[in-house]
């Protein structure tokens, strides 16, 4: 086949915009509520970068409905960057006067393995992630925030989607495609699969098969979208995505970037129990005096502040007493200056973030639709596949002792065996029945024969403590079927 560098996309693709509707009635704040620079001011206010701003401005001066995107992978649980954060930011753009299309990418959750490739598990966690948003309180009336999921968009316009990508892949070399593999959680260095290495192509085409106006999603996914608008270079397509790059909230444990659903201490979970967030606050880094990679401060400035618009501290009258703060920069001077300690503002986070909460909780306890999804979800959620993380796995261990294997992140161990009568020493038994006592184990069943055990462990005060766990240790009375607690 003749090959031509210069053949344009068809026709459907060459147009980020589309016509606005006859009338935004449905939509009760409207832009002609707001000054064009009140407008620009809200939707920049949700980017932590925007490229780029007179771009921006040019785009609500002319377009009365901007269509904004988002998407998201169902992959798990859902943290309070995803759940408030997102919900916050999808509110002020509609308030602006943007059409927000959240893209419910359970496609590409099953192109990366997420709930082991299990598409309609995948469908189930998207659904009860859309009912956390609409019990928080994301402003989905009338037509403002719509859901898209990506394998029925895709079916049903497969004509224009799967050109569009190919397009994309045939004008990008593979070291390009590789630097973009960062969105899916991934490194360069990984091991992918050549449905992950397509991902990069499939997300950029996103953004032009919606004929997204604004890209509005994490700096972690601002590779790809500067992709995009290289993309419209190589076409010469003048009216590029604009992005709009949120901040990505820090794990609560000191060095952590960003949080993990991996490591439940490091995240704030909107389903979490008012006892849980109490429990991680107070167990969060938050040095005395030090604003600078300080989490606790980082949840005050993105989440708190902008939900109440003030952030409350209660203290005995001796320590100062009751304190109400306007404005972050006046938390900020007061930190610094040692005014208010960490013992008094954990505390007042922990119930802030508890308040934002406690909507959810109702939500899931008593609506008869949430509570179903909710149970369903539990039953997988916390089930890891080994052969997530080891696909050879099931050829490597032949033993039918328990094989400890240290890997992935800090104090995740993985324990394998055959389904048979372990030959373990009473000595072994009672060194792993006192490890097990500080605790907390998840375990399921992995492909044909083997299980796997997963120890999430929590409470390993040092290496040492950690090097203690046997080798081989007998679980008799411990392991029978698929259970978890």
């Amino acid at each position: 086949m003749e090959e031509n560098d210069q053949t344009p996309p068809s026709e459907e693709m060459q147009s980020l915009t589309v016509t606005p509707p006859a009338s935004s009635s449905s939509n009760p704040t409207t832009p002609q509520l707001l000054s064009l620079e009140e407008r620009f001011q809200l939707v920049r206010s949700v980017g932590e970068e925007c490229i780029q701003e007179d771009e921006l401005r040019n785009l609500l001066e002319k377009k009365p409905l901007p269509i904004c995107y988002d998407g998201f992978e169902p992959s798990g649980r859902m943290h309070i960057a995803q759940g408030v954060m997102k919900t916050i930011n999808v509110n002020k753009l509609t308030k602006a006067g943007c059409k927000m299309k959240i893209w419910i990418a359970d496609w590409f959750a099953q192109l990366n393995n997420k709930m082991g490739g299990d598409l309609k598990k995948i469908k189930t966690v998207g659904e009860y992630l859309i009912e956390i948003w609409k019990a928080v309180g994301m402003d989905i009336d009338g037509d403002k925030v719509e859901f898209l999921w990506s394998s029925d968009e895709i079916n049903s316009r497969a004509h224009e989607y799967w050109p569009l990508v190919m397009d994309i892949a045939r004008r990008n070399k593979l070291p390009r495609i590789m630097r973009c593999v960062q969105i899916m959680g991934r490194s360069e260095q990984d091991e992918l699969t050549a449905a992950q290495i397509f991902y990069p192509c499939m997300q950029c085409a996103d953004i032009f098969f919606l004929k997204a106006d604004i890209c509005q999603l994490g700096m972690d996914q601002r590779k790809v979208n500067v992709l995009a608008r290289e993309y419209c270079d190589d076409i010469k397509r003048k009216n590029k995505p604009i992005i709009l790059s949120h901040h990505m909230l820090p794990g609560l444990q000191q060095g952590q970037e960003k949080m993990s659903k991996s490591d439940p201490s490091s995240s704030i979970f909107m389903e979490d129990e008012e006892v849980e967030v109490k429990t991680k606050i107070k167990k969060a880094y938050c040095p005395p005096q030090i604003v600078e990679g300080n989490p606790c401060l980082e949840y005050i400035k993105h989440i708190v502040f902008p939900w109440f618009n003030k952030f409350k501290v209660e203290r005995n009258p001796e320590n100062g007493g009751e304190k109400i703060y306007e404005s972050f920069e006046e938390l900020v001077s007061d930190y610094e200056s040692g005014g208010l300690h960490p013992g008094d503002l954990k505390p007042a986070l922990a119930k802030a973030l508890n308040m934002i909460l406690q909507p959810v909780r109702d939500h899931f306890s008593k609506d008869p639709k949430a509570k179903d999804l909710l149970k369903r979800v539990k039953n997988r959620r916390n089930f890891l596949l080994l052969s997530d993380h080891f696909p050879v796995v099931n050829h490597r261990w032949k033993s039918p002792r328990f094989s400890l294997e240290k890997s992935l992140p800090p104090f995740l161990f993985y324990l394998g065996f055959y389904d048979r009568k372990p030959q373990a020493s009473l000595e072994e038994e009672r060194k792993c029945q006192s490890l097990a006592r500080g605790l907390h184990w998840h375990w399921s069943s992995v492909s044909v024969n083997p299980i796997a055990l997963r120890l999430r462990i929590d409470h390993i005060k040092n290496v040492q403590e950690r090097k203690a766990l046997p080798y081989q240790v007998d679980m008799r009375a411990r392991i029978r079927g698929n259970k978890g607690y």
